[in-house]
């Protein structure tokens, strides 16, 4: 992928290369650090999934994972970072899922922010993954760069390593949803601000914003007005037993409801 090598990780000055890879990318305040020298060498030394993305031999990507609930099923990939928009992300997440069938697990998941239209492709369209549970202020009060000023709610992503479209999708081919005629505007974006519509149907889209990280900077107000609609309505659908089925044209949900 683009000259990007994937690689297992075992030692401390390897180790050191994802903090700073992460603090650059972070820039988080002292002590919020996503991971820590000492925690990587204990989940690899564990047998967990720890792994640098490289790039003539300058580390430009990594991804820290463990092994999760159901024993010997799944892998939960708790922090990815990389360069964007060079294909190192989608170099990660493959070596992930070949590492992961290597063991005999069956899933991978994650969680993201549902606000960030970029997460949400990659994730949906790229890779075939889906949100199946909206986790409200997950990790408490988060004071890095990205997250500082805003509730960190997540969704879990799952993605099935061995379904057909998520198969499509690792060979290249995105995972693209028709929206039928009858869908409805759960949530849409009237001039930056969230308005709330119909959920009462079979489909219902729920649009994100452009860009949530310049919108916390530019008008907080807004962005915490975004956060707490995508929270009634996305996680309000999620909790009816709704299922997202895709992400539409880089901009909203596609959930469909099973009656």
């Amino acid at each position: 992928m683009s000259g990007v090598v994937v690689r297992e990780l075992c030692s401390i000055g390897e180790f050191e290369d994802v903090v700073r890879l992460f603090d650059g990318i972070w820039h988080p305040s002292p002590g919020s650090a996503p991971v820590t020298v000492e925690i990587l060498r204990a989940l690899s030394h564990a047998g967990n999934y720890v792994t640098g993305a490289y790039r003539d031999d300058r580390m430009v990507g990594a991804s820290v994972g463990f092994l999760a609930a159901p024993a010997g099923r799944v892998l939960h990939s708790h922090v990815t970072g990389a360069a964007a928009g060079h294909g190192i992300g989608f170099a990660l997440k493959l070596h992930q899922r070949t590492w992961a069938l290597a063991r005999g697990l069956e899933h991978i998941t994650w969680t993201y922010d549902p606000l960030v239209r970029r997460n949400a492709h990659f994730n949906l369209a790229k890779l075939g993954a889906r949100p199946e549970e909206y986790l409200p202020s997950f990790y408490g009060t988060m004071d890095d760069a990205i997250n500082a000023g805003d509730e960190s709610d997540r969704v879990l992503a799952v993605w099935r390593l061995s379904e057909p479209h998520v198969l499509a999708a690792v060979r290249g081919e995105p995972y693209r949803v028709e929206i039928p005629p009858d869908a409805v505007a759960g949530l849409s974006d009237d001039d930056g601000r969230p308005v709330p519509g119909r959920t009462c149907a079979r489909t219902v889209l729920v649009a994100v914003p452009p860009d949530i990280e310049a919108l916390r900077r530019a008008d907080p107000g807004a962005a915490r007005s975004w956060r707490h609609a995508v929270r009634d309505v996305l996680g309000g659908l999620l909790q009816e037993g709704a299922q997202v089925t895709g992400f539409h044209d880089r901009s909203c949900y596609i959930l469909e409801r099973n009656a």
